[in-house]
């Protein structure tokens, strides 16, 4: 079965599923600590929480990105991603934080779109220091 892995194109396969499958655990994570409903706010055409969704997605997929280019298997590239997310949502919770003016959740859900591009922006900028440094 050692030798199955050793074939490119499964390789690709295994990770892009696996990776898929990270992204909608986290994003249900995302979805539990946000106080609004991501998907029912884009349905509604709500562009503020699309940017911070989709900041959400890009981060995620590029810790994931550096995960498997820096680490040999499928199981050591699932950790480092998982802790990547981890500080990601961090990140999210430190950025609710230093903003006592106003609370984020409530602004992108408002559809404050200069929240919601400041939160796809921390997402991204964040992913390449955390993808960087695993």
């Amino acid at each position: 079965m050692s030798g199955f892995w050793q074939y490119p194109l499964v390789e690709t396969a295994g990770y892009y599923s696996v990776v898929v499958l990270c992204i909608i655990v986290f994003l249900a994570i995302f979805e539990a600590v946000t106080k609004y409903e991501n998907w029912e706010e884009i349905k509604k055409g709500n562009l503020a929480v699309a940017m911070a969704t989709g900041g959400k997605i890009f981060g995620i997929a590029n810790i994931f990105r550096y995960s498997i280019d820096q680490h040999d298997s499928l199981l050591a590239m699932i950790g480092w991603g998982m802790f990547g997310f981890m500080l990601l949502l961090i990140a999210y919770f430190m950025f609710e934080f230093l903003t006592p003016k106003f609370r984020v959740d409530e602004e992108i859900k408002n559809n404050n779109r200069a929240v919601g591009l400041i939160s796809m922006v921390i997402s991204v900028g964040l992913s390449y220091v955390i993808g960087a440094s695993i």
